[in-house]
């Protein structure tokens, strides 16, 4: 986030329940846009997936999506404000994600955004794609109770974060290497299975038996950290060692592996920060064993879960909006000049 500069648009904004943020989304391949009111009051969430266009080349291809990204915006906005049937005229502030992702998708959204606040003379947010998926499962479940540990499981990131309240946290575990995201995305690559990898590998793995193969579970047992750039190693060599081993078996066992590295974490570290509450989001968040196992291991331990619909698992616009309203209520606004940050990291909430 940036601090409150002078260079800040000058509206005045009362933050409070009926505050309204416009959220717009560009970080990779969905096109997103979101209008939020009091930072959890969804009044529509609209999302233009690019799956048919980035699904042949298995993978999201850079150029790509930033062209679709212009062509979809206008719409998907117009669609927005239908949806949320509200005049532009009621919008507080404009968010949109500064980082981390593509730098030409993301620019696409900081400039659509920036241009929107300028014209309707409200501040422009910029926001952290990590921290809004703390408040995506939030959204559901705007009660759930602090200290949380929240578990950040995407495609691109594996975090586990101590939050204390909406506006205070901080990363206390995360991956060495792969995120659990790319794992699947790269071993259902090589099983030759559809894109995207993590539903194509929780649907083969309904079909298999995830005892079938004992793959490693690494660093179980060794702090709050993971890595699974060993696992995929071993999926491979396994298979190109037993060629004709079963791809559902090999799915759900290379599954049950991912899942029981991060439920054992998540335990860990919620014991270790005397979390209420469990929480997950991002991609991940959406597979169906994690949902299960997670809720299982919570309540054995007299923690409530908290999972995000499916719809807020994945990149979208609400998150950016929430996210954005609690910025708004800090005082955290961004100036026009402001850029876009590809690497940006979760660093520590505010304190």
């Amino acid at each position: 986030m940036t601090a409150p500069n002078n260079e800040a648009p000058k509206s005045k904004v009362s933050v409070d329940e009926s505050t309204v943020v416009l959220g717009i989304e560009t970080s990779c391949d969905e096109t997103a846009v979101a209008v939020v009111m009091g930072g959890t009051d969804v009044l529509s969430s609209v999302v233009a997936s690019q799956l048919v266009e980035h699904a042949r080349f298995g993978g999201v291809v850079p150029e790509i999506a930033s062209r679709a990204h212009l062509e979809a915006l206008p719409h998907v906005t117009a669609q927005a404000m239908q949806q949320a049937n509200i005049d532009l005229s009621r919008v507080d502030a404009v968010a949109a994600t500064v980082g981390p992702g593509l730098i030409g998708a993301l620019l696409v959204g900081v400039s659509a955004a920036k241009a929107a606040a300028l014209a309707l003379d409200v501040p422009f947010i910029g926001v952290n794609h990590l921290e809004a998926h703390l408040y995506a499962a939030l959204l559901d479940e705007p009660n759930a109770k602090f200290p949380m540990l929240f578990g950040l499981v995407s495609g691109g990131h594996t975090l586990f974060v101590e939050m204390l309240d909406y506006d205070s946290y901080q990363v206390i575990g995360q991956t060495i290497d792969d995120a659990a995201g790319e794992a699947f995305d790269k071993v259902a690559r090589f099983l030759g299975l559809s894109y995207p990898g993590g539903p194509a590998i929780d649907a083969a793995a309904t079909r298999g038996n995830d005892k079938a193969i004992n793959f490693p579970r690494a660093m179980l047992n060794d702090g709050l950290d993971v890595s699974f750039s060993g696992l995929k190693t071993s999926v491979i060599n396994h298979v190109r060692a037993n060629p004709s081993v079963s791809t559902d078996d090999v799915a759900a066992s290379f599954q049950r592996a991912v899942v029981d590295v991060l439920v054992h974490k998540a335990r860990r570290a919620a014991r270790q920060i005397n979390a209420r509450t469990i929480a997950l989001g991002g991609g991940v968040a959406a597979n169906s064993l994690l949902r299960r196992e997670m809720t299982l291991a919570g309540n054995t331990d007299g923690m409530e879960v908290v999972l995000p619909s499916r719809e807020m698992c994945t990149d979208n616009a609400a998150m950016i909006a929430s996210a954005g309203w609690y910025c708004l209520r800090r005082g955290e606004v961004s100036t026009l000049d402001a850029g876009a940050n590809p690497n940006l990291k979760l660093g520590a909430g505010q304190r």
